[in-house]
């Protein structure tokens, strides 16, 4: 069960990472379009928010993991 959590916190960082270098290159990849068509403090909040929202999950499933 844990190594399931820790993965969905590594897949919700990662996708935060990627979301916000993408936008850097311009690329709009099918999945987060939405994410471009909010206002940018909404878009840059839910980037944002997701990458350390994922990386607070990674990280405590890794302690209860110990």
């Amino acid at each position: 069960m844990k190594s399931k959590i820790s993965s969905a916190g590594s897949f919700l960082f990662l996708l935060g990472i990627a979301s916000i270098v993408l936008y850097f290159i311009n690329y709009t990849p099918t999945l987060l379009a939405w994410l471009y068509d909010l206002d940018q403090t909404l878009a840059w909040a839910i980037r944002i928010g997701v990458t350390v929202l994922g990386g607070l999950i990674y990280l405590a499933s890794k302690k209860m993991k110990d």
